[in-house]
């Protein structure tokens, strides 16, 4: 009865259980350098360098990004200057001010919030910003694959 040892398996239908895991940046705070998080991020304070996260990224509307930004999803009501590349989709709330390009899959904006920059939405307009910054060109680079 007492020497039986519990043991707690911490799994779902045989899948490892991950727990949720929020890094967060509080108002007032100000960071500067690289950010990256395997995680999902929330950013209420200021922040000058670039922003890696493979997960979901939420940037209050006390937020001041200044640095280009590369995430899977993210949520925006704060200002950022910079690139915004978003793998999949990208929430820009009524008081989100973005200045610079904008690139994701999916794109949902409030009414007041603002874009100053180009901004290119679809399956692949993350891809080609890429491919341009590096130099290459997808559609050429299509075009001599064809040859």
């Amino acid at each position: 009865m007492f020497n039986k040892k519990s043991k707690t398996n911490n799994t779902v239908n045989s899948t490892p259980h991950k727990s949720p895991s929020v890094n967060m940046i509080s108002e007032g705070t100000h960071l500067k350098g690289e950010l990256n998080s395997e995680n999902d991020i929330r950013i209420a304070g200021n922040l000058e360098g670039e922003i890696h996260c493979k997960s979901k990224l939420i940037v209050t509307s006390s937020a001041r990004i200044e640095g280009d930004i590369y995430s899977e999803n993210a949520d925006i009501s704060g200002n950022i200057d910079g690139a915004v590349k978003i793998s999949d989709k990208l929430i820009l709330r009524q008081s989100a001010k973005i200045d610079g390009d904008v690139y994701t899959k999916t794109l949902v904006v409030e009414e007041g919030a603002q874009i100053n920059g180009d901004c290119r939405v679809g399956k692949g307009a993350v891809d080609k910003s890429n491919a341009e910054n590096s130099g290459t060109d997808p559609e050429k680079a299509e075009l001599k694959a064809a040859e």
